[in-house]
């Protein structure tokens, strides 16, 4: 394929991204039956006026967008084409970005993240793009959080009826009229000064945090 017909094809994709996605995910958040779980971390860090941090795994991050809609929440979101769309579809959804991600941008995506959680802001990252290895995370939100002085708010849903793309992430969707879980985990504290070895045992630990309040939220249509 010419290099032209791939950019007209990425301008049509691009269009109805922005014009439509943003759409899809308000129907589909509006049709789904959301239960919450621990949601009261995440009301009282807010209301305690702190910014914080919210990994979600790139896979999980379709229904967190709808149910975290207008609160000008501050996603970091790659600079690729994807980035692209998937940063214009969330503003119409009330968020802000910034452009960066571990392989291009990173350290400017990285000030710009600290500068607004130090103002109080909600940022979220996706520790495991963008693109992957899947549940493999890398230590930026650790950092952030460690130079912000501020929490990490453990994120993830799941569906009981749900389709999921055969990508590196595995990405859910979940189905029109299903039933969804928004599972929050217990906020962590980053300690100030950390060994290189107490560093990597604190990422490994967090990882599989976020790896096993995924199982629970699976889990949890399975009762």
């Amino acid at each position: 394929m010419s290099s032209w017909i791939k950019r007209i094809k990425f301008r049509l994709i691009q269009f109805a991204a922005v014009k439509l996605g943003w759409i899809l995910i308000w129907l589909l958040g509006r049709s789904i039956k959301i239960t919450y779980i621990n949601r009261r971390y995440f009301d009282e860090l807010r209301a305690g006026g702190e910014g914080f941090i919210v990994p979600i795994w790139h896979g999980r991050l379709l229904l967190p967008i709808f149910v975290h809609r207008n609160l000008q929440v501050v996603a970091m979101v790659s600079q690729s084409p994807d980035g692209e769309l998937i940063a214009r579809a969330i503003h119409k959804l009330g968020y802000r970005s910034v452009r960066g991600s571990s392989t291009r941008g990173g350290n400017e995506a990285f000030h710009q993240m600290l500068t607004e959680l130090k103002k109080g802001a909600i940022c979220t990252i996706m520790p495991d793009g963008p693109t992957g290895p899947r549940h493999r995370l890398k230590p930026g939100a650790i950092y952030l959080a460690q130079n912000a002085g501020v929490s990490i708010l453990p994120l993830t849903y799941s569906a009981d009826k749900f389709f999921q793309a055969k990508s590196w992430d595995r990405f859910m969707i979940a189905k029109p009229f299903s039933r969804g879980v928004i599972m929050y985990g217990e906020p962590i504290r980053v300690p100030e000064n950390m060994t290189e070895t107490e560093a990597e045992e604190f990422r490994v630990n967090l990882e599989q945090k976020l790896i096993e309040l995924e199982k629970n939220a699976d889990d949890f249509f399975q009762k």
